[in-house]
Order: structure tokens, then sequence, then C-alpha cells
């Protein structure tokens, strides 16, 4: 261990804060949490220590150590979450599924106040309802809620628009303040009831509708008894779900599966002794199962999660004293991390070890098929060894107009979007399908020269024959021909005549070679270059919408001009560059265009000139 570390260990406080591993180049490979700092940090310099595996990264890697001492044990816990995400840690644990569950926000503030789904809580003077465990579960709170309380659900564009009661207000869902017939008082009364109900105190209110229904019956309204019933009915699925949300029996069960540096986990949710939810995560981490744990609960937990108050883990987390007490300060009451030995808890850890075991082989299973994918893509085009790093470019126009480009980049068969990059193709190749693809290779290669990226294993284009010629041309001309493979991918296609018609399968096309190579149905290699193809054509897509929309978007002010007219003048034209040159006359020549809305779209699309006239 470097010498400046082991300075630094002698150094610490007795006291909870967190530490800080550094490499040679000053960024942070790994950020703990301790109540005791030197203890903690001493523990890692001696082999063997305290009888927890060596962390192997830091004996050859660490060079310094930075810390902070806090005033608390929880102080240290969110402090480290703090670093974590400002310093992002090589050897810390990153889950992709950041996603805060759903609330419900009521700001009695607004004019009509209306329950929002939200997931974020912020200090903004609003009430917060959850959080829910799935969009489903809410919406079924909403509706239920609303058939007990009628309120408003309707945006504010909706709100502020309507001349009369929408249909929900027939059905007794929504009281339509929106047309003034309840008054702000009564509506307050309304949401006093849904806010009494979506905490739980629903006693008082069933109280009352049980004696109206009876009161109903007795005097033979029989439909009206019958809707209280239904409200009835609703109100205690209502006060169900929040006994769920909130009751002693709810718990998470994490299991984890250990295959070398590669770490699964799954995350088991039961409420009231019902499995409800699993979530699976992967990662590589040289860090021990106790310290795993302790990241991964601080990772999961943050935010607006609920915290149940019991936690089944397989051995007690690193700091669990902090973890739990982070834990019970975020769910306002105590939450145990228990390793059950019997009963149905140790039944539900078990269960939740044999998920993430079960997920280790399905991961394994996957990247066994990438490997193979890569290796026999390789094979069919005689490379030297199985590409790792692939590019993709697809060309996307509408009648030679927004023609824009893609790239996008798969590393180890998965996506690295900070490679992706889109390309605005200029108006001299916006019809020519082969000139766009050309441009659009020159400039994603250009690009990747300029800022010293490297070279694709093998750089794809979304096309045949001629879309290949033109990419060729463009590394030749950047004087890369010898250094890059490309080939082209060429859709399946239905060929022939009547019944005779089949599918001509996916095909490679390679430079030299005329005939293209017929690549297999849902082998390895044709499931890892269709994945990359259609991830460019979507990226594609999504980009040439938005340059469409900027570009139609130019008639949306023109008065007269509408949805159905500005396609009537894009087909009459046949594109937009087409009606950008349309004449005065020829605008006028329209059928069934007034002539004042002719006059109107060309000035709109021929702005005066500098002298102050108008384009002729």
């Amino acid at each position: 261990m470097d010498a400046r570390i082991v300075a630094t260990a002698a150094r610490l406080p007795e006291a909870p804060g967190i530490y800080v591993f550094l490499g040679g180049d000053g960024k942070a490979l790994y950020v703990g949490k301790a109540a005791d700092l030197r203890a903690r940090v001493r523990s890692y310099l001696k082999p063997g220590g305290d009888g927890r595996p060596q962390l192997r990264f830091l004996e050859h890697e660490a060079v310094d150590l930075e810390f902070v001492a806090t005033a608390s044990e929880t102080e240290a816990l969110l402090l480290e979450n703090t670093v974590i995400k400002q310093r992002q840690p090589r050897y810390n644990l990153k889950l992709k599924d950041d996603k805060a569950f759903l609330l419900l926000r009521l700001d009695r503030r607004e004019a009509w106040p209306w329950y929002r789904l939200v997931r974020r809580r912020h200090a903004d003077g609003a009430e917060y309802f959850g959080p829910y465990a799935s969009a489903k579960s809410v919406r079924r709170t909403l509706r239920l809620l609303h058939k007990v309380v009628p309120l408003r659900d309707c945006a504010d564009t909706v709100f502020d628009n309507r001349a009369r009661p929408c249909i929900k207000h027939q059905i007794g869902r929504c009281p339509a303040p929106c047309t003034g017939l309840i008054d702000r008082a009564a509506y307050d009364v309304l949401l006093d009831r849904s806010v009494a109900i979506l905490r739980g105190d629903t006693a008082l209110l069933l109280r009352d509708l049980r004696t109206a229904m009876a009161a109903a019956a007795d005097g033979l309204a029989f439909e009206r008894a019958q809707a209280l019933k239904q409200q009835i009915e609703a109100l205690q699925h209502v006060a169900e779900r929040q006994a769920v949300v909130s009751g002693d029996a709810d718990e998470d069960a994490i299991g984890l599966h250990r295959a070398g540096d590669e770490v699964t986990v799954a995350m088991l949710a039961f409420r009231s002794g019902v499995l409800e939810d699993c979530r699976r995560f992967r990662f590589r981490s040289a860090l021990p199962d106790e310290l795993v744990l302790g990241d991964l609960l601080g990772r999961f937990y943050e935010g607006d999660r609920y915290v149940p108050p019991r936690v089944l883990l397989p051995i007690q987390p690193a700091e669990g004293a902090i973890v739990a007490a982070w834990l019970s300060h975020k769910r306002g009451g105590r939450v145990e991390l228990a390793v059950p030995q019997r009963g149905d808890g140790r039944r539900h850890l078990e269960l939740a070890l044999q998920n993430a075991a079960a997920a280790d082989a399905v991961f394994a299973d996957v990247e066994q098929r990438r490997r193979a994918g890569a290796a026999r893509l390789a094979q069919l085009l005689a490379l030297s060894e199985p590409p790792v790093r692939l590019h993709c470019l697809d060309v996307s126009t509408m009648q030679g107009t927004s023609t824009v480009a893609s790239r996008v980049c798969f590393v180890d068969g998965q996506p690295h979007k900070a490679d992706y990059r889109r390309f605005a193709v200029g108006p001299e190749h916006a019809g020519d399908d082969f000139a766009a693809m050309q441009e659009a290779v020159t400039r994603s290669l250009r690009s990747g020269i300029e800022r010293d990226e490297d070279l694709p294993d093998l750089l794809i284009v979304d096309g045949g024959a001629g879309q290949l010629a033109a990419a060729v041309r463009a590394a030749q001309e950047l004087g890369l021909g010898e250094d890059l493979r490309l080939c082209g991918l060429a859709k399946s296609r239905l060929r022939g005549v009547g019944d005779a018609r089949v599918e001509s399968g996916e095909r490679l096309f390679v430079p030299g070679r005329e005939a293209s190579l017929p690549l297999p149905a849902n082998s390895p290699e044709t499931l890892l270059v269709a994945a990359i193809r259609d991830e460019a054509h979507r990226f594609a897509i999504t980009y040439h919408r938005q340059k469409r929309s900027r570009l139609t978007s130019e008639l949306d002010d023109v008065a007269g001009v509408g949805p159905t007219r500005r396609r009537q003048l894009l087909r009459h034209f046949g594109s937009l560059t087409g009606l950008r040159a349309a004449s005065r006359e020829q605008l006028r020549a329209v059928p069934g265009l007034p002539l004042h809305v002719a006059e109107a779209v060309f000035v709109r699309l021929h702005p005066p000139d500098a002298t102050g006239g108008a384009g002729a």
C-alpha cells in the first residue's frame, strides 16, 4: 500500500465520516462510509485484517486517501451518496435502474387543485402521498378514489377550455368546477375527504356512507343505494391498498450471486406477504459481499422509494447500523436489516437468492450469444478477430426533405450511447441516397479522427451494394481504405409473384464481392447486426421527425393554413423543397387555395430581403 495512504490512515479520527481512495490521476477509485474512520481504513491495510477479503484494486491502484469527518453516522451516509454522484468513482456500484417510484401531489394553492403523478418530492408546500410501486397501482387508487370523492383530473389546457361538463361529471366522477357547477368551499370539503382516505382515515366516511345507503334503501331509492354500495366497496379497496403500503407485513428480500467479479442481485418486494415486484441488477465489483450490500442499499433506497419495515439479506452489510439508521429516518419508523434463518423470512430470502442465480445464468447466456455472434460474424467476413466495436450508419429522408443520418455504436454487443452521432445532410445531397450515405460516412470518420476516437472494428451501413460503394469511397478519400472493414446490411424483402413470393432474408454486402452473403434467420450473428441496424434506424427516424417538425412548422403561423391545407400543398408540390421553389403564380394556381392564402404562404417562405422587397 502506498506510503501516503498509510500515513493518512494513522491520522484519521475515531469518528464517523467518509473516505475516498484516489488513483494516480487524482480521480476517485472508491468512496466509503464508516462509523469509525480509523478502524475501517486501517482494516484495508493489513492482509487478512479483520477477516474480510482484501480489496484487491487498492494495493495496485490507490496512491492517496482523502477523508471527511461528519457529526453523525447518518450524515456520513448522505455525504457518501453526494460524493459518489459528484465524483463517479470507478469501483462503487452504479445501478441503471434509478427511477423513483410514483407519488401523488396535491397543491391546495391552485385555483382548483387536483392530484398529479410525480416522481420527486420537493419542499414546495404541496402535499405528497405514496410512493406507489407502479403506475398501475397509483392509477387504480385514483380511479377508486374518484368513485368515492369526485374531483377534477384533467390538465389545465383541457380545464381552461371547457364550455360544458364532460362525461365524467355525468357518471359522478367529477363535480365540474370547469363550468362553475361547484364552488370552492364545497370543493375543499371533497379535497379534505380525499386526503383523509389517502392517509388511511376511512372509518368515519365508511360509517356515513353505510348510514346513507341504509336510508336510501328504506326510502326505496334502490338506484341511490346501489351507487352508495359501489362507493363503499371502492373506499374499502383504497383503504386496503393504503394498509399494504403502511403495514408491518411488508419486507424486501435481497439475493446476491457472485461469479468472480460478476455480481447479480435480485431484489424482491413482498407486500402483505405477497410477492409484488422483482428487480435484477448485474455489475462488476471487486468489493466483498458485505460492502456490495452496504453500497446497494444506499443506491436502491435513495430518493422517494418506499422503505419497508424489514429488509432480508444473506449477510449483514458493512456499516449496517448506519444504513439501518438512515432507512429508519427515511421511513419514519424502525427498519430492521435481518438475516433470517427460518420461517417465511427465510423462504423469501431463498427465493431472492434463487432469482439472483437464475438471472446470472440468463445474463451469462446472453453474453455468450453476443460473443458467439461476434465470432461468427468475423468468420463470415474473414476478419482477423471478432469485432468488439461496431458502428452502423443509416440515412433517413422523405421526398428529399430534411435528410439526416445517424451513427450508433455497439461495444461488446451493447449500445455505447456516448459515441452516438447524428448529421444533417447538406441540401446538395438531400435527394440522393448514395451521396447522402457518402457524406454521412465521411463526416462520421472525420469526426472520429478529429476527436482521436478509436476506429470501429467493423462499420456497417444500412443498405445494399450502392450504399456500401458510397461508404467505400468515403473511406478511401480519407485514406482509411486499408484500415477499415466495411459491409452493407440489406433488409429481408419479399421476392416473386403470388404464391411463389418468398423472403430473401437479411443479407450482407462486402467490398469486392458481387454476390451478397445470406444471414441465417435468428442466428447469433444475424441478431447482432440486426440489433445495431434497428438502433441506427430508430436514432435516425427520431432525428428526422424533429427536423421535419421544425420545417413544416414554417407554415403553422400562416393564417388559413391548417393541417389539411398543409398536406394539400406538400402533395401538390411534392415536398417542402418544391413548395419553397414555387412562384407566386404557381401558388395561386393551386386548386382550392384562396389567393390571399397563396400570397401569405409565398411571403412566409420568401421573407423580405435587405432592400425590403420580397423574393420573385
